[in-house]
């Protein structure tokens, strides 16, 4: 996806305020596995993705729980850093060799302050992550594993295919050989 796609997808930015988001981001490439953001850490950057797809996981109790992934014309934001000054509390990692647009935060904060279009960009998109948030919490409150991995794969049709399934399973909340049955009983 292209730049342009991706920023106006979230809220549609008059042309002049677009182009100053624009030159503000720079295309860069990661290979898989790379983190771009780090358990409790500041980060500096934001990103959009071109091609690939992460996942934001954190470590509890010695293991990986995964509650986020990202694909193409998604949105990686650092929010406890960009709103709080916090360290994070997940870290981000790619699970493709992927291209991404990055943006350096603070060029973001000023850009917020400057353009009033792009204050209403984020603060869209911050309400939209927001819902999103609030609907997954909501499913794992009240959905089955089965009920989840069905609107998963709704969602992101092609996820099996390019998330390890270990990664699929630690989203759904469940063990890998459940995540089995539950593959075995849909098709």
């Amino acid at each position: 996806m292209n730049i342009h796609d991706i920023i106006n997808s979230i809220y549609k930015l008059p042309l002049a305020s677009l182009e100053t988001l624009t030159r503000s981001v720079s295309e860069v490439g990661y290979p898989k596995c790379f983190h771009l953001f780090r358990e409790n850490r500041k980060e500096a950057k934001s990103y959009f993705i071109k091609e690939g797809i992460v996942r934001a996981y954190a470590n509890k109790k010695e293991k990986e729980v995964t509650f986020w992934f990202g694909q193409e014309g998604d949105l990686i934001f650092p929010f406890q850093t960009l709103f709080a000054g916090l360290e994070e509390y997940a870290s981000i990692e790619l699970l493709e060799d992927s291209i991404l647009y990055e943006i350096d935060l603070k060029r973001l904060r000023d850009l917020y302050l400057t353009d009033i279009h792009i204050a209403n960009w984020g603060r869209r998109f911050a309400e939209y992550t927001c819902i999103k948030s609030e609907q997954l919490f909501i499913a794992r409150q009240f959905k089955t594993p089965t009920e989840m991995y069905k609107e998963l794969l709704t969602e992101c049709p092609d996820i099996i295919q390019r998330v390890p399934l270990g990664i699929v399973a630690s989203y759904l909340g469940i063990s890998q050989v459940s995540l089995s049955r539950i593959r075995a009983k849909i098709r």
